[in-house]
Parts: structure tokens; sequence; C-alpha cells
């Protein structure tokens, strides 16, 4: 019994020296390019990649990002993307309110907040097949 635990210590030795490169250093194996911890880019795979990939360019393929905000006056509205014509469209009228003024959009002129009288104009989109 010991012979056999003695044997197979012998060989998990073998094997560690065996991995070290000629110049008596442990050979590193690893997916990052410089050794060590991969980065999110070396690392990220699927959607996570196509995203940053995307990113890099200055892309927001799935309207991760808040929208870019218009002025909101009548000559330039805050555009909101729709796929039919209406929409209800919630506005935050200042920037330390809890609460959410609700209201249609529907297509057509722009159209104002009801409270703070910032105007939205609805965009048709077609659904992405």
């Amino acid at each position: 019994m010991a012979s056999r635990l003695l044997r197979g210590a012998g060989m998990l030795a073998a094997q560690a020296l065996r991995a070290r490169g000629p110049s008596g250093a442990a050979a590193v194996r690893s997916m990052a390019s410089g050794g060590g911890v991969p980065t999110d880019e070396e690392q990220a795979t699927g959607l996570e990649r196509e995203i940053m990939l995307a990113a890099k360019k200055g892309l927001d393929p799935y309207n991760i990002l808040a929208p870019k905000g218009a002025s909101g006056t009548r000559e330039d509205p805050n555009l909101v993307p729709s796929i039919s014509n209406k929409r209800i469209v919630g506005c935050i009228c200042e920037e330390d309110n809890t609460s959410v003024v609700w209201f249609w959009l529907h297509k057509g002129e722009a159209q104002r907040c009801p409270r703070c009288g910032a105007h939205y104009k609805l965009m048709p989109q077609q659904l992405a097949h």
C-alpha cells in the first residue's frame, strides 16, 4: 500500500518537473495575453462581447444606454420611437422629482407634457426581424 502511494507521489513530481520550461520556471497556462488574469475583453463571449465591441465603436445596438436628450422645445422635441401610432410616455419634469407624469403620445405633431411643457414627438420604427 505504501509503495503505491510513493509511486503516485513520484509520478506527480515527475509531471511537475516536465511542466517547467527550459529556464526552470513553471510554464504558465493562461488565456490572458500577458499571463495572469484575463481582462474583460479577453474573457467576454456571446452577447456580452458584441455589446463591448459595439461600445468601442461608439454604437448602442440594443438601446442599453440612456437616449440622448434633446432640448424639448417645439423645434427640437424629444424623439420617442414606437412601432404603433401611439405610445405612453413618462416625463420626470424636474431632476429631483420623485413622481412621473404619464401621458399618451400620438403620431403627428409634437405634443407637450401637461405639467412642465417639454415637447415629445413620436417616431415610427419597424420591428427588426
